[in-house]
């Protein structure tokens, strides 16, 4: 590896399409020559140790292997760093020189994704996981009144969550969401009936929510947050005629077909609301980058998804673009304090820069201090009984920025990693999320 290569590339990192549907793909002997091949250049590197628990796992393998090279580590245990990776994209949008166009060409979390699809299509994926990715099955079970009461009681029974550890593998001490007998979806029927916006620079000036399985059925009232802030500043907000998971738990899992199904349910309803003049927007940072990012990786010839993607916006995204354009109202009633803020990686890797914060700090009497580090929750990491561990200690230096910052309020825009943040405190505080912080500025 000598040479000026060793210089890493100075450029901004550049994504090729997913080749997910070449017969190759799923080649195990071709991943396992790339998963060596990236491995050494990993271990000559050695920059992304920090950041998650597959780097660690590598180069401890590497460290305690015979020949303390990566050709001492058995294939076997190749696995081990795949487990540990939760797609946060971090080192290769943050840290990697080695990313195109570089030419050693190092894509590590999407190496990582093919190695959990060539996992799954061996089969060799638990119930558990599974399950636990199947977020519109699971909302629409544990989402019915009586049975959102009985799973919401159960969770917070010490014995009841061992005997789920032990039989399903769900930690006893994970933070799990509240499942809403009253989604999103039903408590925003009654928007306001207005379906004329005024353009502002990219934006058309009305908004079509994306509920996503989490807000409508675990938080649905950081949805009603959302549109009484987008009504305060005069954008029309609708759903999605309808919708199913975006389709990035799955990804996760390598469940690939999963995938394009969702995206074949998802794309024609929201490619429609494009061609209606409605802009796009979801809650939750990881069905953003699932749209913006993934999907036209997956299926880069596709027309419609690239429609939605040129129309998808993370919230604060769009209001800082209506705020250029002098159409964000600053009519702010109450000052917010200190925010301890986590900027939550799938929102980070988006490349918008820090939107966030730059909306709440124009409320007057407000500080915000950002916190750029992984939460290592993962929508399903955390809560897995042989991650929980290395979930909690990635959190750590999270919570003790928390803690340190003294701050009035804390939240991510994901509000699971919030929760996890919480689970890290311990303290009896519970987190905020930026769009209901905002809202309450504007005293609506």
């Amino acid at each position: 590896m000598a040479g000026p290569a060793r210089e890493g590339n100075l450029e901004a990192p550049t994504r090729h399409p997913l080749d997910w549907q070449n017969p190759d793909f799923h080649s195990e002997e071709s991943l396992f020559k790339e998963l060596e091949r990236v491995f050494e250049i990993c271990h000559g590197c050695r920059r992304c140790i920090s950041l998650c628990q597959s780097f660690p796992t590598l180069f401890d393998l590497v460290d305690e292997s015979e020949s303390m090279e990566v050709d001492g580590v058995r294939k076997s245990d190749y696995w081990q760093v795949v487990d540990h990776c939760y797609l946060c994209d971090l080192c290769y949008m943050t840290k990697c020189p080695y990313t195109p166009p570089h030419e050693w060409n190092l894509d590590f979390p999407h190496l990582m994704l093919r190695a959990k699809a060539v996992k799954f299509k061996r089969g060799e994926v638990k119930l558990r996981d599974r399950i636990l990715t199947s977020t519109d099955a699971v909302g629409s079970f544990a989402g019915i009144p009586v049975v959102a009461q009985v799973v919401n009681a159960v969770n917070k029974i010490g014995p009841a969550r061992k005997a789920l550890e032990a039989v399903a593998g769900i930690h006893s001490e994970a933070w799990l969401p509240e499942f809403s007998s009253r989604p999103m979806r039903r408590r925003l029927q009654k928007l306001p009936a207005s379906t004329i916006g005024e353009a502002a620079g990219r934006t058309t000036g009305k908004v079509a929510l994306f509920a996503t399985c989490y807000m409508n059925r675990n938080e649905p009232g950081i949805g009603e947050d959302f549109a009484a802030v987008y009504a305060h500043n005069g954008i029309p907000v609708t759903l999605a005629e309808k919708e199913q998971c975006c389709g990035m738990p799955k990804l996760e899992l390598g469940d690939l077909e999963a995938v394009r199904a969702a995206k074949e349910a998802n794309i024609p309803v929201l490619a429609k609301m494009v061609d209606e003049g409605w802009d796009l927007v979801a809650l939750v940072p990881s069905c953003v980058l699932m749209f913006k990012q993934e999907l036209p990786l997956m299926f880069p010839d596709d027309p419609l998804v690239r429609k939605a993607k040129e129309a998808f916006f993370d919230p604060f995204e769009y209001l800082m673009l209506r705020h250029k354009e002098g159409k964000l109202k600053t009519d702010f009633r109450q000052p917010l304090g200190k925010i301890a803020y986590h900027a939550a990686c799938h929102q980070r890797v988006q490349n918008i820069g820090q939107k966030t914060r730059e909306i709440l700090s124009l409320v007057p009497g407000t500080e915000v201090e950002i916190i750029e580090r992984c939460s290592g929750h993962d929508g399903t990491y955390a809560v897995k009984k042989e991650f929980h561990a290395f979930a909690m200690k990635i959190v750590k230096p999270v919570a003790e920025r928390v803690k340190k910052a003294e701050a009035a309020h804390y939240g991510s825009d994901c509000a699971m990693a919030g929760h996890h943040i919480e689970n890290g405190l311990k303290d009896g505080r519970a987190p905020e999320h930026p769009i209901t912080l905002l809202r309450r500025a504007y005293d609506i």
